[in-house]
């Protein structure tokens, strides 16, 4: 059995709690199209980054506000279609004070699927926007920290971008757990296929399987 001992697990929200890939990368590429951009272009690097990285990655200023208003508004519409990842909502509802959500989605967004996905409304949810800068900046897993009153070094991340494991990395959180094979397993502590893999045992996130 394999652990990270911790006092509290921060989780990213989509592709970890919520299964939202096909939708937002739908919805990316409908955006991409209103902007004449290349899909694949605009996909590339796209997940675990806050929307207005993107839209600044690829828009002159000028464009910036009414970009995000629309990536905003397209994804809002698709949000009914989100599904729990398995396990997700098990693990959610062991940890009840011991966690928060650390996004780089809005906070309506974010709400929204968690909603649709039948999860409890996190008491500390960090958004995009709350912070300066988005993964792979640190600012976001150390204000959940501060908000649990926890220790950084004593909470585990759970993850599935590149973008989000560094963040956790220059966090100095106490280990990383990451859900999926888009990172490499070589660059965290655990690797899961989904939650169902994870367990909570008061004190330590745990591996109950591969």
């Amino acid at each position: 059995m394999r652990e990270l001992l911790c006092d509290a697990v921060l989780f990213d929200c989509d592709g970890v709690l919520v299964d939202s890939r096909v939708t937002a990368e739908r919805a990316w590429s409908e955006w991409a199209r209103w902007f004449a951009l290349d899909p694949d272009a605009v996909l590339e690097g796209l997940h675990g980054r806050r929307s207005q990285d993107t839209v600044q990655r690829h828009l002159p200023e000028a464009d910036w506000t009414t970009a995000l208003e629309l990536i905003e508004t397209i994804e809002l519409r698709t949000v009914t279609d989100t599904q729990p990842i398995p396990g997700a909502l098990a693990l959610f509802n062991q940890l009840v004070r011991h966690r928060a959500v650390v996004t780089s989605a809005s906070r309506n967004l974010a709400q929204a699927r968690l909603r649709a996905a039948g999860f409890p409304q996190p008491r500390v949810l960090i958004a995009g926007p709350d912070v300066s800068n988005g993964k792979p900046a640190p600012d976001g897993y150390l204000l959940a920290a501060r908000a649990l009153a926890v220790n950084i070094g004593r909470c585990a991340v759970v993850e599935d971008s590149r973008a989000g494991v560094a963040a956790a990395r220059a966090a100095g959180a106490s280990g990383v757990a990451i859900v999926g094979t888009d990172v490499p397993a070589t660059v965290v502590d655990l690797t899961v296929e989904d939650l169902r893999g994870l367990s909570w045992t008061g004190n330590a996130l745990t591996v109950v399987q591969n």
